[in-house]
Order: structure tokens, then C-alpha cells, then sequence
């Protein structure tokens, strides 16, 4: 029950003064921004002033205004280079999750008779691993012979000990989430690098749910190639563009797929038929800037930066925790186990929930006015967020869940299974 807990922490909460620069949904309490995170009054702002930009411009656009269109990628990349850990030059703003992942593995993955497998993890999101079996398929490789995927114990967590076990001298390349989208697991993304780089094989990541909600290191873990999205805690907004990390050590080649915006800004209107790639990682860009699905990433990042990703990352482990305690003491007898490790260095940003009716009651949370995530076969994912969710949202969802079991009603839903991004 409500012992006015929630409340106290709210009004000593360092962060909450920005929840009023969101849009927060009406009659509901949003707990799905490690899917996609709400819109914001300055992520509004940029993107009318880019459209507007567009109006005034036209052309002109390219070199004028706020923010040149030319140098978009490499300006947003500068931007989100501290909230990866990363050097300004070794980010790009540029495609998505998929479209760069093909970028990078058909840069980096050059396989060898000596070194060809490609190795992951069986929890991974399913777009990786489509992926990977592509680029496999188009070296001619037999997915089934070159894919190692590191199987889970449990079917939650993996084990970084049974990823170490599979780094053999055949591996050329391990490729893994920071956070498994599941159960929320994060990785010990250095550990993992150092013991792939003694074996000589490349440490490629996906930081899809972890990017936003805790810091990284990557240049100093010398991790190779990293992609993500922007769109659930950068909130950046529906198909906003993606993030693309090369380790400076790796600058100076050419990249795998290559296109006009890839190539030195000082030579790009030479016009040439060869490639002369930019020197950073602007090389790795395949096609013109996405000018509009990065606007509201603009806007966003004013935000993130006034509070820091440090800040950021507290809050969300102090919600985490509230919200686990709330459930072991409020839900845990309607079956509700957690599955998210507790430990701070081993869980992203949000709380997995396993319960075998689990379809059945997220439909009813959505019609109790609660907006979470639901995972097959079992799982409801639940993601208090640092920049808007207060702890009384955590409070008054847990207690309209437990409501929801004291009344069963659940029972009105069919058990069939929804489809969530």
C-alpha cells in the first residue's frame, strides 16, 4: 500500500524537474520507453525549426541555418559521442540498427578458411541475428556451421563465463547486446572486449537498451564497431535515425558498403568515381542525412545534457529498485517473479516479469491505464524512466496491477499473443 513513500522520494528527486518539458500521455501511466520514450517540448521545437529550415532555405539548406544539412551526421554524432564513451570522430548519426549492422559486418567480417565463425548469443534481438546469417550466407558460409550462438541456462540470462568458453581461434568476430531486451541483463561489455582481443577477434555490440539509461566506456574498452537506435531512451522519436561507433584504431579503411556521404567532406563534390572515404567514421555512412528523423534527437539531447548521463543512470537504478521492491512485497503473490538480475552492474534499464498469464494481464493493464511491454512467451516488461516517470507512477501502476489480479480481470482477455515493438 501507499505509506506516502512515493511521495517523499518524488519531492527529493534531483531529476523530476524535467518531467514538465514532456508530453506525457493523458489518463496513463507510461512504462514502455525502452521501446519507443515520449516526445518532448524541445525535440517539438527542433524539428519544427528543421522544417521550417526547409521552408526558408530550400537548397540552401545544405550550407545555412541552425544546423548545415551537409554536416548533419557528423554534428549529431559529436552529440552522442559522450553518451557512448566514444571520441567525437568515432561517431556517426546515420541508417538504422539493421542497416548499419550490414554496414559494419561487411567492413570488419572478413572471414578466413583459419577464422570464419561469426559468435553470438541465442537471446539476442531477432533483427541481429537475421543479420548475421545474411552477411554469412553472402560469403557463402553455411549458417549453421559458422553462427555460434552462446545458449542460455535459464532462458533469461547468459553467462559470460559460457561466452568466454566459445572464444576459439575460429571466432572472427563477437557480436553482442550490451542489454539483453528480455530480462534486462547487461553484459560486462569490458570483461567480454579484453578476453575477446586476447584471442584476436573483433568485439562488435548493439547498445539498442542501453544507450541513453547508463553510461559507456567504449573507446576505453576498445571495443571495434557498435551500432543503436535513438528511439526509446535518447528519445528521439518513431524511426529516428541510428548510431554508429568505429574505434579510431580502425580509421583510414574503406568501408564495406560505400556511398556519396561516406567520402571526405573535402572532397565530396569532386564528384570523382572512386571513393576517397572520410578519415573518421563518417566513412561508414551509406546515404544522405536523415535531416527529420534526427531534428527531434537534437531537441531531445538539450535535455539529456543538462542532466547527465551519470544522473541519469542513478535515477533509473533508484526506479529499478523501488519498483523490484514493489513488486516482491505487492505482486509476488499473484506469481509474479522477477527476472532481472538486482545487482546494479548487471541490469539495464528496465524489469522483466515473468508470469504465465502474462498476454492475458498486459492487455488488462493497458485497459487500467497502464502502458507496458509484453515479450513471448511470458514476459511484461516494465521501464520507469529516469527524465519522466515519477515514483508514484511506479506506486499507482503496481497498485492497479494488484487490483487487476484481486479481480481477475484478465479472465476477459483471450490468451493470444500481441505483437509489441
Amino acid at each position: 500500500m501507499d505509506d506516502g513513500r512515493a511521495w517523499e522520494l518524488d519531492q527529493s528527486d534531483p531529476v523530476a524537474y524535467v518531467r514538465e518539458q514532456f508530453h506525457l500521455p493523458q489518463d496513463a501511466i507510461y512504462l514502455d520507453g525502452n521501446s519507443l520514450g515520449l516526445a518532448s517540448k524541445t525535440a517539438e521545437r527542433v524539428f519544427l525549426e528543421a522544417f521550417d529550415e526547409w521552408k526558408t532555405y530550400a537548397i540552401d539548406g545544405w550550407s545555412h541555418g541552425q544546423r548545415p544539412w551537409l554536416y548533419n551526421a557528423e554534428a549529431l554524432g559529436a552529440r552522442l559521442a559522450p553518451f557512448v564513451g566514444a571520441r567525437p570522430a568515432e561517431v556517426v548519426a546515420t541508417g538504422s540498427i539493421s542497416v548499419n549492422i550490414h554496414q559494419l559486418l561487411s567492413s570488419f567480417y572478413r572471414p578466413t578458411p583459419a577464422r570464419s565463425i561469426i559468435l553470438a548469443d541465442t537471446l539476442n534481438f531477432p533483427t541481429d541475428l537475421y543479420a548475421l546469417q545474411s552477411q554469412l550466407r553472402l560469403h557463402d558460409l553455411d549458417v549453421a556451421g559458422h553462427l555460434l550462438c552462446t545458449a542460455s541456462r535459464d532462458g533469461h540470462l547468459i553467462d559470460e563465463d559460457d561466452i568466454i568458453a566459445n572464444m576459439s581461434d575460429q571466432v572472427a568476430v563477437l557480436w553482442l547486446p550490451t542489454v539483453l531486451y528480455r530480462s534486462g541483463q547487461l553484459l560486462d561489455v569490458a570483461r567480454l572486449t579484453d578476453e575477446a582481443h586476447r584471442r584476436g577477434i573483433l568485439v562488435g555490440l548493439d547498445l539498442a537498451h542501453s544507450v541513453g539509461c547508463m553510461p559507456h566506456r567504449l573507446h576505453d574498452w576498445g571495443v571495434d564497431f557498435a551500432v543503436w537506435c535513438n528511439y526509446k531512451y535518447m528519445n528521439g522519436g518513431p524511426g529516428a535515425v541510428g548510431g554508429l561507433f568505429v574505434h579510431e584504431g580502425h580509421f583510414g579503411g574503406m568501408p564495406g558498403l560505400a556511398g556519396w556521404f561516406g567520402s571526405d567532406k573535402g572532397k565530396q563534390f569532386a564528384m570523382d568515381d572512386h571513393l576517397t572515404p572520410a578519415g573518421d567514421a563518417g566513412a561508414y555512412q551509406i546515404g544522405t542525412p536523415h535531416l527529420f528523423s534526427s531534428a527531434p534527437l537534437f531537441g531531445s539531447l538539450e535535455i539529456m545534457e543538462a542532466v547527465g548521463i551519470e544522473q541519469i543512470r542513478a535515477k533509473s537504478l533508484r526506479l529499478t529498485d523501488y519498483l523490484m521492491r514493489q513488486i516482491d512485497l505487492v505482486l509476488a503473490p499473484f506469481d509474479f517473479t522477477v527476472v532481472t538480475p538486482r545487482e546494479h552492474h548487471r541490469r539495464g534499464g528496465h524489469v522483466s516479469v515473468q508470469h504465465n498469464d502474462a498476454a492475458r494481464i498486459v492487455k488488462a493493464m493497458k485497459v487500467a491505464g497502464i502502458v507496458p511491454d509484453y515479450r513471448e512467451p511470458n514476459i511484461i516488461r516494465l521501464a520507469p524512466i529516469a527524465l519522466y516517470t515519477s515514483y508514484q507512477d511506479v506506486e499507482d501502476a503496481i497498485q492497479r496491477i494488484r487490483r487487476i489480479m484481486m479481480d481477475r480481470s484478465y479472465d476477459a482477455f483471450e490468451n493470444e499473443r500481441d505483437i509489441v515493438a
